[in-house]
């Protein structure tokens, strides 16, 4: 079965070509990936952040108060 592509092949080559990657030497493929990969840890770690801030300020306490999370749901309209 030669020329057939794996699923991780086609998926490497959809991305070179999405990218326009495939005209670039190896070095700056390589240095194209290592800032994407520098760009989606700033994305996910500041995220993860973000998300544990929220939870500690906002959620933490209505959760383990046994709250409604803020929704007003039963509570009687003034």
């Amino acid at each position: 079965m030669a020329g057939e592509m794996s699923w991780v092949g086609k998926k490497i080559h959809l991305y070179n070509v999405t990218m326009g990657l495939y005209m670039l030497d190896w070095w700056e493929r390589c240095l194209f990936n290592i800032l994407v990969l520098i760009l989606l840890w700033f994305v996910c770690f500041n995220g993860s952040r973000f998300a544990s801030d929220v939870f500690e300020s906002h959620l933490k306490a209505r959760i383990f108060q046994g709250s409604n999370y803020g929704l007003a749901i039963g509570t009687p309209s003034s």
